[in-house]
């Protein structure tokens, strides 16, 4: 069956144009939190995600819709633990992440019923995202994206420097609470390209990838962009054709792209040491 073959069904149409969104949407994130060394924060919120998504199965409700809510309190819980409690960032991340799994755990054994679902989001299913949840990655994504543009400047410079940032006049302390809130909505919507289980990798792989080869912000933007679109593509047409779980698949092709960019990076260090 050719690619084309694939276009004709809905749900890979839905899949795909969701997919691509949200690729853009983490690949341009994930550099943010790369470099300021916060990658570790789409793991924990993701299992926030656990426990938020065991609750709006539990009400009945559409879990995209409760954990975008609670994940954004999660991610404001991390950045007032760090700040005020004089808690060191990874350690707020390790305490809201394990109450997260706790809450998710206790809501999924006392109310049985809904394991299977449950299942799903944890390692997520593309296949089946909605054509509601579609509309919902799309406008999302755009309006994440468009927060990204508009304090361009502001993310540039407290990325690489926060204390110059600070000096220069720059509210750090507003740019770390719209870099979490952004990250808990990605977070919130990669759930289902590839899993709660997966979904720091989606954040953070396309970005050190990127790191690699590219140089300056704007094209380790661009270049972690196209590895994420590329992956989510391929790996939804792969997993298809051989019948592999989705999320999976794009994370391994991910992993590969990785592999070769730093290939390339050291074979290119190598032949230009020799040439000095």
């Amino acid at each position: 069956m050719e690619f084309t073959d694939f276009l004709k069904y809905g749900f890979i149409q839905r899949a795909l144009v969701a997919g691509v969104f949200i690729a853009l949407l983490c690949s341009t994130l994930g550099v943010l939190l790369l470099l300021r060394r916060l990658s570790l924060i789409g793991d924990g919120l993701a299992h926030v995600t656990f426990g938020s998504v065991a609750l709006g199965l539990l009400l009945r409700q559409n879990p995209v819709f409760v954990s975008i809510p609670v994940v954004m309190l999660g991610s404001l819980a991390i950045l007032k633990l760090a700040e005020r409690a004089r808690v060191y960032g990874d350690a707020a991340i390790g305490m809201i992440s394990a109450l997260g799994i706790a809450v998710g755990v206790l809501l999924a054994s006392s109310a049985g019923g809904f394991n299977i679902d449950l299942f799903s989001y944890l390692f997520g299913n593309i296949l089946s995202i909605s054509e509601s949840e579609v509309i919902t990655s799309i406008v999302l994504s755009i309006t994440v994206l468009i927060t990204i543009s508009v304090f361009y400047d502001e993310f540039l410079s407290a990325s690489f420097d926060e204390e110059f940032a600070k000096a220069s006049g720059i509210n750090t302390e507003k740019i770390n609470t719209i870099l979490a809130l952004l990250t808990s909505v990605t977070v919130v919507l990669t759930m289902k390209v590839v899993g709660i289980m997966l979904t720091s990798a989606l954040l953070i792989m396309p970005a050190v990838t990127a790191l690699q080869i590219a140089r300056g912000f704007k094209r380790t933007m661009l270049f972690a962009s196209s590895t994420a679109i590329v992956s989510v593509v391929a790996g939804t047409v792969i997993s298809l054709v051989v019948n592999l779980p989705t999320g999976a698949v794009i994370v391994m092709l991910n992993f590969i792209m990785f592999m070769l960019a730093f290939s390339y990076k050291i074979s290119f260090s190598a032949i230009r040491r020799n040439t000095e």
